[in-house]
């Protein structure tokens, strides 16, 4: 996202937080989450694409509201502010839709949208859809394993360049363009990522009973909240919703933190990791240096500009949460002076590494140990890491060297968790000098970084071949 982008939206946050009255406030927000899915879509080159990717963002977001939450009949408040907040969205929908038709002012969207009639043949579309949990409420368990595939399937294609590959063709053929010229890039879908992680979540504790009540307005602000959509951090609803319901009553506070948390975002995204992007180890320089050293220091300017570049954007997007009155969770805690891997996990994109934990990690590590015959802990504890880690490293696309670097954290997390365990009776830093123990702290921390720099080689390069070239230099072979 570029500063420009960046700013108009925080000076969004800024209206609705400071100007916009209290009971227009949902609907502010809802206004500019809706807009901004379709402004920050980037241009595609299948016809039309760039407006149907964020009207299925939509679409799903109401489809699996109504499939976790019951309407009742008896309750007409409930019912018209359904159809308020229903119409309010469609309308907003079909009026970017109608910028078609206004010449020079054209567009919100990267292209002009689709003729007015195929998009209201695809609401009404969606609306039938949407019919089914109402009219038949016992199929929304069903419906709701059937929506749970829907949202990982699109996640499958979206980080495969394969399927994508594949997924571009057939969209050609269907527009009428030459599917020869199908590409992976073709189809890019903006805040789909981190909206699926939502949705997944609603889907998974409503299965479980675990999920409150929510209002229409509450749940599309929840998923498709702007500050949170290109890149985190990932709340839990209940934690969110409450922060809707129950705004702080200090907001002159509230605006004094967020705005020094938006300046050092801005700074440390847009003065050091783009002046660290200068020099980071890329698929390019990474041939180009032969010298150790040097490459040495371009993978560090790499492991600091990420880091730089993702706590940048997420403290710009808890600042604007704060100017609205949400407090979105942190998702950095200085992970680079942690002393070890499990730390270093616990203060690394957190919300990502909690949701899985939540819905991944524990519940497989809890089927493991429910089993008849006694399976022993340490390959629980192995097989629950390692896949854990590998499902996170091909969330950021299934390609080999993100499962690598999936893996390469999954070891190292079991080898942490082994040696704690075989250390803890063994060792205690009571009694010891101050500089023994400032030696092992020191100790720790160095392995600790080095491991996780050396990492970011096969997160940062495309193919393993060139991973291993890196590492070969880096090591002098």
């Amino acid at each position: 996202m570029s500063l420009l982008s960046l700013l108009i939206l925080i000076v969004a946050s800024l209206i609705i937080g400071w100007v916009i009255p209290t009971r227009w406030r949902a609907y502010s927000i809802i206004f500019i989450s809706v807009i901004t899915i379709y402004w920050l879509q980037p241009g595609l080159p299948i016809r039309n694409l760039d407006f149907w990717l964020p009207t299925t963002s939509i679409i799903l977001t109401v489809l699996v509201w109504l499939i976790t939450q019951q309407i009742s009949h008896g309750d007409e408040k409930s019912r018209k502010l359904f159809l308020g907040v229903g119409l309010f969205t469609v309308s907003i929908i079909l009026l970017i839709s109608l910028t078609r038709y206004t010449g020079i002012a054209c567009c919100i969207t990267p292209a002009r949208p689709p003729p007015i009639t195929h998009v209201l043949f695809g609401l009404a579309v969606a609306g039938l859809l949407a019919l089914l949990p109402v009219m038949i409420p016992n199929t929304r368990r069903f419906l709701g394993i059937i929506a749970i595939c829907i949202i990982i399937g699109f996640l499958i294609i979206l980080k495969s360049p394969i399927l994508l590959t594949a997924a571009s063709a057939n969209l050609r053929n269907l527009t009428g363009q030459p599917a020869d010229l199908a590409s992976s890039q073709d189809v890019i879908w903006f805040g789909f990522s981190f909206l699926s992680f939502r949705l997944l979540h609603t889907l998974f504790d409503y299965r479980s009973g675990k999920l409150p009540a929510y209002r229409l307005d509450e749940f599309v602000i929840y998923t498709l909240f702007f500050p949170a959509l290109p890149a985190g951090p990932i709340d839990r609803s209940q934690r969110f919703i409450n922060d809707l319901r129950n705004p702080p009553t200090d907001n002159k506070k509230n605006r004094i933190e967020g705005t020094w948390r938006i300046i050092f975002g801005i700074f440390k995204k847009f003065v050091l990791a783009d002046l660290l992007a200068l020099i980071a180890l890329n698929s390019r320089n990474s041939h180009e240096v032969n010298s150790t050293l040097w490459l040495w220091l371009i993978l560090y300017a790499y492991a600091l500009m990420i880091y730089f570049d993702f706590s940048g954007y997420t403290d710009v997007a808890i600042g604007m949460g704060k100017y609205m009155g949400i407090s979105l969770p942190e998702n950095f805690n200085q992970p680079y002076l942690k002393q070890n891997l499990t730390s270093f996990w616990n203060s690394w994109h957190i919300t990502l590494a909690q949701w899985f934990r939540a819905y991944y990690f524990n519940p497989v590590t809890r089927f493991l140990r429910s089993r008849p015959y006694k399976i022993p802990v340490w390959l629980i504890i192995l097989i629950s890491q390692v896949s854990t880690m590998f499902l996170i490293g091909i969330w950021h696309g299934i390609t080999w060297n993100f499962a690598i670097w999936g893996l390469w954290h999954g070891a190292g997390l079991f080898i942490n968790n082994r040696w704690t365990d075989w250390m803890r009776p063994r060792f205690t830093s009571q009694g010891n000098p101050n500089w023994i123990n400032y030696f092992l702290h020191f100790g720790n921390w160095f392995i600790t970084f080095n491991f996780v720099a050396l990492g970011w080689v096969w997160f940062a390069l495309p193919s393993p071949e060139q991973s291993l070239e890196v590492f070969r230099k880096l090591f002098g072979f």
